[in-house]
């Protein structure tokens, strides 16, 4: 199990240099928690800041988490053994308080209870990290691994912005179409995994 201990905890960190915004790892997440397709229900987000930077975000289990602390009703606490946020749904009221105190944008309200939902690793085996067609998910437990990945994506933008922009002068278009039927074949191939994970559980 990971820790609350900075050193030890694990959380699911991405690498937006790896990150195409596809979604797989919402619809992963609804399936596994909620048995239906609903991004909104997802305890991980998809951030498209640009066509060339897109991220998926999701608790990191800070050690003395903020977001608890804001809770105003005490609905939240924090594991000591695993680091996980814990909710009594009998106490949540759906104010949004740790949402906005969230410094990584890891929570988020149900649309139907209007209570927080969030990360819990899914016992051990996140299933975000398991059908990522680009494999830019991953468990870490350093935050400066994690920072440096930002960092060198964001290094990479010019040089890649400016790569496209040759290609579109040059109208030759033979590279990035290829790069586009990878990734769509890898994403059809991890939509596949998934359906039919999930016609086996619900025949069973």
């Amino acid at each position: 199990m990971c820790s609350s201990d900075p050193n030890s905890r694990k959380y699911v960190s991405v690498d937006p240099g790896k990150c195409t915004g596809c979604g797989i790892c919402e619809y992963a997440c609804t399936l596994e928690k909620c048995e239906q397709w609903n991004p909104l229900k997802s305890r991980i987000r998809v951030l498209r800041f640009t066509p060339l930077l897109n991220a998926a975000m999701t608790c990191r289990f800070c050690k003395d988490a903020p977001c608890v602390k804001a809770c105003p009703e005490k609905a939240l606490t924090q594991s000591e053994t695993s680091g996980l946020l814990i909710l009594n749904e009998r106490k949540c009221n759906g104010c949004d308080w740790c949402i906005q105190a969230c410094p990584h944008g890891g929570i988020t309200l149900d649309p139907d209870k209007r209570i927080a939902i969030t990360c819990d690793l899914c016992d051990g085996e996140p299933k975000c990290i398991e059908f990522c067609p680009e494999e830019a998910l991953e468990l870490v437990s350093d935050d400066e691994a994690t920072e440096k990945k930002w960092s060198v994506a964001l290094e990479k933008l010019p040089a890649e912005t400016e790569r496209l922009t040759n290609i579109v002068k040059k109208r030759d278009w033979t590279s990035m179409l290829a790069d586009a039927e990878k990734r769509a074949k890898k994403t059809a191939e991890k939509l596949e995994a998934i359906n039919k994970r999930q016609d086996s559980r619900q025949k069973h």
